[in-house]
């Protein structure tokens, strides 16, 4: 692991952003589920709260399955955490974000997963039948992440010519 204050702000960002994703998306599952007890329209059709329970994983694949989830989902955060280590110290700073994104995101739904046996999942996005997958604050966080490391995987070659990688 990299040693020096680069190295220490870089962790303090990545288990920051992770711990704030996961408190999040406690704390709005909570409410949500105390709030909501009914699906509520937000904007009209377009965005609702309605409370779901998955037991599968992301677009409800592999349904019924959280114990295996979760224990996909432990090696994942190891894993998450190990390529931290390793590349959030060298490469560009956003990488740590996308990896704190992802980190925060998988805890929220691996605590859901070992306390409830299911990911409580409530914004319901779409028009009329055409509905997107009903998900929640670590879903998103996910997404976000994908697209980062996406981003990254395209343009990580220019970002890393620019003299500064590290934000003011």
């Amino acid at each position: 692991m990299s040693r020096g204050p680069g190295a220490a702000r870089r962790w303090a960002a990545f288990l920051g952003l992770a711990a704030i994703v996961a408190v999040a998306d406690q704390l709005t599952k909570a409410w949500v589920v105390q709030a909501f007890p009914q699906p509520t329209e937000i904007v009209g059709d377009l965005l609702r709260i309605t409370i779901v329970h998955n037991t599968g994983g992301i677009f409800g694949l592999f349904g019924d399955s959280a114990a295996l989830l979760a224990a996909a989902s432990t090696v994942v955060i190891a894993l998450i955490v190990l390529y931290q280590a390793r590349e959030g110290m060298r490469q560009h700073w956003l990488l740590s974000v996308a990896l704190g994104l992802l980190l925060g995101g998988a805890v929220g739904n691996l605590i859901d997963r070992l306390r409830l046996g299911y990911v409580i999942d409530f914004v319901d996005a779409g028009v009329g039948g055409f509905r997107w997958y009903t998900f929640n604050v670590a879903d998103s966080a996910i997404s976000m992440s994908i697209v980062l490391l996406i981003g990254l995987a395209l343009f990580g070659e220019r970002l890393a010519a620019r003299p500064s990688q590290e934000p003011a």
